[in-house]
């Protein structure tokens, strides 16, 4: 059985309400909802539409350090916030992004916070959940096989197969199927191929129906997507090959939120889940929106740490979706801070001020860029067992330090009474009016020069390089009228640099862009830097060795 103090096991207690007893709390009647079973359901689309002419509520990012094997809960300290925000008395929604089956089996975990501070039904977030992941990934693959259907077929549209840039997709880690042929066999199965298959998170699908505002933007979106080029070089669409409209089929009841509840009955809306060192990782802008007219404060979250979650939920999703974040608050732990100042994790138990402090420098960093857009922060310290009263305080001595205040917080021990403290500094801030919101560069800056600014003023690095085929093809973008779209960086998630064994705050070096690539239909252009994957694999001992059911028919063994 369970410990009693897992996620699995708290969550399994929890004493949930009706859904559409939480769904009244927003103010929905039962017909405004599609109920998944008893604990979760969809937004219909009339409701969501008629919220339009409603004000906005006050945003809150919830964004961290960058992630180390300690652990830093940036999930939790949302799901925390939103909790403590209610306890307060204020009116507040929690938005986050859906679990990958890929990391959940992997060695990330979950996505449904942790302890008393957790969304539940925690099992089924963590798995199928409503299909939403099943249908991106059934209108991704769709697509490739119209691709290879009409090369069989006599190749009306001249693609180019050396030039088909659709890969396929699976919501799994699976690092054998990063590179694969298709078709063999003989005639009657096609032309072979080589192809590979990217995870579902980072599949370009996931990022529209995130970004997409309404079914007929998304079915816009989606036919903007380039599939192939012909031998001139010029594209192909998935709107060229009539693939659009049964790919917003599929996805017709993905793109609506999902509506479920915290152990303390709070609501919340889980919807999407880009990959954050991919794509923009970000919940739906739908489900942001709505949250934003039905609640006073909306606490949020972006992917990894604020070198690439934060910076691209203001520089992509913000800037699209027009939103205006009031305040952020940058997750810290004692044990991370230790990390980043080269201590082991075998060596975390040890009281060590002296590294918490060197690095302090990390935790800095990221203060600093947020605000660099505009944004007034607050540091979320989450409390670990193991730190100590001297290791607290050099936080949040280092804060003071930066203009910033740090606050301890207790939600995965106490839920909603361990963040209060939190809760009310962030009202205080949001409403403080000082947020000034603006991306860091603008739309008309040419791609390359986008992509040196975030890695001058985020990464603190020296210098981009990319070989001279790279910046011919943004040159080519360019000229076909994509200039004008936000780049999204992806690297490792954990360093400011290309090293993910490069922890701190290091500065001076030199960013590769090693490949391009266009998301028309999600709207920026994606820069691969260092060694990067777009389909992980698992790692030797995955986190599916240890989940099983039990004896009474319960799962065991996720968090």
């Amino acid at each position: 059985m369970s410990d009693l103090n897992s996620d699995i096991a708290i969550a399994r207690a929890a004493k949930k309400k009706p859904i559409k007893d939480i769904a009244a709390r927003l103010g929905l009647a039962e017909d405004d909802i599609i109920p998944y079973g008893h604990d979760k359901a969809k937004i219909s689309a009339p409701f969501l539409s008629a919220l339009a002419g409603r004000p906005d509520g006050k945003l809150i990012l919830v964004t961290a350090v960058n992630p180390t094997p300690a652990g830093e809960g940036k999930t939790t300290t949302t799901v925390g916030l939103g909790d403590g925000l209610n306890a307060i008395g204020k009116n507040a929604l929690i938005c986050i992004r859906e679990a990958s089956l890929g990391p959940c089996f992997g060695v990330k975990g979950g996505a449904a916070g942790g302890g008393y501070a957790q969304i539940v039904p925690m099992e089924d977030m963590n798995l199928h959940f409503t299909g939403d992941f099943h249908a991106i990934t059934t209108a991704h693959n769709l697509l490739a096989a119209m691709i290879d259907n009409h090369l069989y077929w006599g190749n009306e549209l001249q693609i180019d197969s050396r030039r088909i840039t659709w890969r396929r997709v699976l919501d799994m880690n699976d690092r054998a199927l990063r590179h694969v042929t298709t078709a063999l066999g003989g005639v009657a199965n096609g032309f072979p191929c080589e192809t590979g298959f990217d995870i579902t998170v980072a599949s370009e699908v996931m990022a529209v129906l995130c970004l997409a505002e309404n079914l007929a933007d998304l079915e816009k979106r989606l036919g903007d997507i380039i599939v192939a080029y012909r031998r001139d070089k010029t594209p192909i669409t998935a709107r060229d090959l009539k693939a659009d409209g049964a790919m917003t089929v599929l996805l017709k009841d993905a793109i609506k939120p999902n509506l479920v509840q915290t152990l303390e009955n709070n609501p919340a809306f889980v919807h999407g889940g880009p990959f954050a060192n991919i794509a923009h990782g970000c919940n739906s802008v739908v489900a942001t929106r709505a949250a934003l007219k039905l609640a006073d404060y909306v606490v949020t979250e972006a992917g990894f740490g604020a070198d690439l979650g934060a910076e691209k939920f203001f520089n992509i999703k913000c800037r699209k979706a027009g939103l205006k974040p009031a305040a952020a608050v940058v997750v810290a732990t004692v044990r991370a801070m230790k990390m980043n100042g080269g201590v082991a994790k075998s060596d975390l138990g040890a009281e060590n001020v002296e590294a918490v402090q060197a690095g302090c420098a990390n935790l800095g960093r990221h203060v600093e860029n947020v605000k660099s857009f505009g944004v007034p922060v607050i540091v979320a310290i989450n409390h670990f067992v193991n730190d100590t009263e001297a290791e607290i305080q050099a936080v949040k001595d280092y804060a003071a330090g930066l203009g910033t205040e740090a606050i301890l917080c207790r939600h995965w021990a106490e839920g909603s009474s361990g963040i209060t403290d939190l809760a009310e500094k962030v009202v205080a801030l949001a409403d403080g009016g000082t947020a000034d919101f603006k991306p860091i560069y603008p739309d008309q800056m040419r791609l390359f020069e986008k992509i040196e600014t975030v890695v001058r003023k985020i990464y603190r690095g020296a210098a981009v390089t990319a070989d001279q085929a790279v910046l011919d093809q943004l040159a080519a973008w360019e000229d076909a009228g994509y200039g004008d779209l936000p780049v999204c960086m992806a690297k490792t998630q954990y360093s400011f640099s290309t090293d993910p064994t490069l922890r701190g705050a290091p500065d001076g070096h030199i960013v590769h862009v090693r490949e391009v690539r266009l998301s028309a239909g999600a709207g920026f252009v994606v820069a691969i830097c260092g060694q990067i994957m777009t389909m992980p694999g698992l790692p030797s001992q995955p986190a599916a060795e240890a989940i099983y059911l039990n004896g009474q028919g319960e799962i065991e063994g996720l968090f």
